[in-house]
């Protein structure tokens, strides 16, 4: 059976542009998924990446022109500035390593429900109504947002080492053995390799 380390973040415009295809590439396969939220803006200053604010306008404008052509394709609803981003993505990452450990949910859209509030619903996720709220949504114990704080930020923290000591960069990232795909519009090479195709 495939196993598939999935490296996010909650405040990445392509994770949440990844929807959930990869639960959907996941079942087909019968492939088992390590959720490993991680802080993206470290992970770039980290391995050579720049921060968007960062960047050079041309890549700034570029980025802009490639999220509302990815939104379009993917038929999901995107707000290119967010009101609430950029946000602190800890308290979301927490509540989905908690999530994880306790089980019971649809973790896939849990972690797609953070992005989506992010990115299309003008919520923030660092907020803990909100992280409570999305947590119900998906089958999980809202009490999961306080119990899980100290598991959470040590995860967190390891998800960060672990990603850079295996050449993640960027989100989201998917790891099969030695194979990494970057990126949601890499999902299908994914599905290919699955397949023994690619």
């Amino acid at each position: 059976m495939a196993h598939i380390d999935y490296f996010f973040a909650t405040v990445s415009p392509y994770t949440y542009l990844a929807g959930t295809r990869l639960e959907e590439i996941a079942h087909k396969y019968g492939a088992t998924v390590a959720y490993k939220p991680l802080d993206v803006l470290t992970l770039f200053s980290r391995t050579g990446g720049v921060k968007p604010a960062e960047r050079h306008e041309s890549r700034k404008e570029y980025r802009l022109q490639e999220l509302r052509r990815q939104a379009a394709k993917a038929d999901l609803k995107l707000n290119l500035q967010p009101m609430f981003w950029p946000t602190n993505p800890a308290p979301s990452s927490y509540a989905i390593i908690a999530a994880a450990m306790a089980g019971g949910g649809d973790l896939g859209g849990l972690v797609h429900g953070y992005c989506r509030a992010c990115w299309a619903e003008e919520r923030n996720i660092a907020e803990d109504e909100v992280v409570r709220d999305v947590l119900a949504a998906h089958g999980f114990d809202p009490k999961l947002a306080d119990s899980g704080l100290l598991l959470g930020a040590e995860t967190y923290a390891n998800n960060l080492e672990e990603a850079v000591s295996r050449g993640v960069f960027g989100a989201p990232f998917y790891i099969v053995g030695q194979e990494r795909f970057w990126g949601q519009d890499r999902l299908d090479d994914l599905d290919l390799h699955l397949a023994g195709k690619l």
